[in-house]
């Protein structure tokens, strides 16, 4: 069973730049397609980014051109680097890891069955 640690969650002022961190343990199998997510206060669990084992990545628009995803597999470390942050960046960020067939489908909460506990992300502006 995939356990996954986030961390480096905190509050910037807009502009600026965070790197979050998850520690991933476990089956590897079953990590082959990690992702990040988020969720604001009320509204749904949305996508970030998503990054399989070839290094093949995938961003949704809100993320493109900001934010990057990257995987140390020899620490076993996923990462995002976000820059250039917004206050509608603040939100709850999720790592999510899933089998491969995650990362060719649709990018969707659903399909990752194991989850982080979350790190708190806020902007201020």
């Amino acid at each position: 069973q995939v356990q996954l640690v986030e961390s480096g969650g905190g509050s910037v002022q807009a502009g600026g730049s965070l790197r979050l961190s998850c520690v991933i343990s476990g089956y590897t199998y079953s990590s082959a397609c990690m992702g990040w997510f988020r969720q604001a206060p009320g509204k749904e669990r949305e996508g970030v980014a998503r990054i399989n084992r070839d290094g093949s990545t995938t961003y949704t628009d809100s993320a493109k051109g900001r934010f990057t995803i990257s995987q140390d597999n020899a620490k076993n470390i996923l990462y995002l680097q976000m820059t250039s942050l917004k206050p509608e960046d603040t939100a709850m960020y999720y790592c999510a890891a899933s089998s491969v067939g995650a990362c060719y489908s649709v990018f969707a909460a659903r399909f990752f069955p194991a989850w982080g506990q979350g790190t708190q992300v806020t902007v201020s502006s």
